[in-house]
């Protein structure tokens, strides 16, 4: 390999000189309660090695049977993608040793695979304004997913180094669907950006569909990332594949830092080799894993076990018609609706608050009042825990009860805050917080006049301008009552009370 492998060119000389071609591998963990071809559980997180039976670790004698569940969710992933639906396939084996797989070899699907031939269409922000990307799909299939090896003593987490491994065959045999994109030119020095955009669009896609939770951190999500480069008008140069890249950023990342190692390798004289490379969170670089410059011969046959899938019309076209809204087209639509503008929708998108915040209007609550709360008090709250804002305590019914409150006067904007930290800390339902902390607006007279007299008399100043004219020194008092009530004064009301004591009118 050429001692110049690792230097990385700047990306704007980059892109100036080559013209990127990317492809993206997506597998998506299916949401079943079951397994692929038995019927072990596939709870996230459960111990080690405790949701595994005959089927799924290989012994011999045990037959699999397919998840009915998981074919109905692929062809409704395909529709949504619009791919061709085969009116026939079968699965294949797909033999490798690697102790992540218990059998040996992987059922997988290898020429017949279920849904081809479709595409989706991202939308990339630009200096010129959305541009659309159309993103072919090559194909979707159906396979079972590994076990998860974890590499012990070594530094780094991988192998190399280690002193021993551990294997879990839990998640060996959940339903793993990969899709596959054909090579997509003609995306410049928007490459990375369109990368990213794909992924997250599919990721939306899938979750609107309810067929998995996409979870990236968890790996129900996970993306291979290939990478080549051509000089304009020549052939595409070899390519590089960046394995199981499990966020957003860093699919980004993994397709920017791979421009620029290949246009640097390709510059100085070397050339790209086909491998495998690692992407490390920490750097935002890669590194080399396996050359694959060799064919590998998986000796693929049909699965002798399994009877072909083969989808009836009249099926398929039942689950066509159950398909939900396509995320973008509801984006369009609430967009419309609310009236907000694209950078304010592409915010929402990106944090994950869209489908919140649309379940808190439905059920009562103006969109403004639904975004400045999830937005702003609940999106800090789950940045803090490292959690999605739907994993939040707090219910779209919470909000809808402080709103109510506070359009009724009986509790401040102030006060609010208080009771969703509260809800968000377990402590219990909106009411049951106010009743615990004692949030109770203080808003008879007599009161509030009490502390507007306290205010004054440690501000004689301010009075005496509020009383020549300058209404704007009222903040002041204003601010010294709501302290010294805790925040639970009626702000508005105060005022009220103490420009008509001073004589003064707005």
């Amino acid at each position: 390999m050429s001692a110049h492998a690792d230097e990385l060119m700047d990306y704007d000389q980059a892109v100036s000189l080559f013209e990127p071609v990317i492809g993206l591998e997506t597998h998506v963990e299916l949401g079943t309660n079951s397994k692929m071809f038995c019927s072990c559980p596939t709870e996230f997180g459960a111990e080690a090695n405790t949701q595994i039976c005959p089927v799924c670790v290989g012994l011999p004698g045990s037959m699999p049977v397919v998840n009915a569940v998981a074919v109905e969710s692929t062809i409704r992933m395909g529709l949504a993608l619009n791919c061709d639906i085969a009116s026939w396939c079968r699965f294949a084996r797909k033999n490798y040793f690697y102790p992540d797989m218990p059998k040996d070899y992987q059922i997988s699907q290898y020429d017949e695979p279920l849904c081809t031939d479709g595409y989706l269409d991202v939308i990339v922000p630009t200096d010129d304004g959305p541009q659309v990307f159309r993103i072919e799909i090559e194909r979707v299939h159906m396979e079972e997913d590994t076990g998860k090896l974890t590499h012990s003593g070594g530094d780094t987490g991988r192998i190399h180094g280690a002193d021993y491994s551990l294997v879990d065959y839990n998640r060996a045999g959940i339903p793993l669907i990969e899709i596959v994109t054909k090579p997509i030119p003609g995306t410049g020095a928007l490459a990375p950006v369109v990368a990213r955009a794909y992924v997250a669009e599919l990721r939306n896609l899938m979750r609107s569909l309810g067929v998995s939770d996409v979870r990236m951190e968890e790996g129900s999500l996970r993306c291979d990332v290939n990478v080549s480069l051509a000089k304009p008008g020549e052939p595409w140069g070899t390519r590089s594949e960046t394995k199981n890249v499990n966020s957003l950023r860093s699919v980004e990342r993994a397709v920017h830092s791979e421009i620029e190692r290949q246009s640097a390798l390709l510059t100085s004289g070397g050339r790209v080799v086909q491998e495998t490379r690692h992407f490390h969170e920490d750097t935002g670089r890669s590194t080399s894993g396996r050359s694959k410059e060799q064919a590998e011969d998986y000796r693929y046959f049909p699965e002798p076990d399994l009877v072909p899938v083969a989808p009836s019309l009249e099926w398929i076209e039942q689950l066509r018609a159950s398909l939900p809204e396509a995320p973008a087209a509801k984006r369009a639509r609430l967009q419309e609706s609310w009236g907000i503008t694209d950078f304010e929708m592409q915010t929402l998108v990106n944090t994950d608050a869209l489908d919140v915040i649309e379940e808190t209007v439905a059920a009562g609550v103006e969109q403004s009042a639904a975004r400045k709360w999830w937005m702003g008090e609940f999106a800090r709250s789950a940045k803090e825990q490292g959690i999605e804002l739907s994993q939040l305590r707090v219910r779209p019914a919470d909000i809808v009860r402080v709103e109510t409150l506070i359009r009724e006067g009986a509790l401040t904007d102030k006060m609010a805050r208080q009771v969703f930290e509260g809800v968000l800390a377990g402590e219990g339902d909106v009411d049951s917080v106010i009743a615990q902390r004692g949030l109770v607006v203080v808003s008879d007279d007599a009161s509030l006049l009490a502390a507007i007299d306290e205010a004054l008399a440690a501000q004689p100043d301010v009075a005496e301008k509020i009383a020549s004219g300058k209404v704007q020194a009222a903040g002041a008092i204003v601010g010294a009552v709501m302290k010294a009530t805790q925040g639970q004064a009626d702000a508005a009301k105060v005022r009220a009370l103490l420009l008509e004591k001073l004589g003064v009118s707005e």
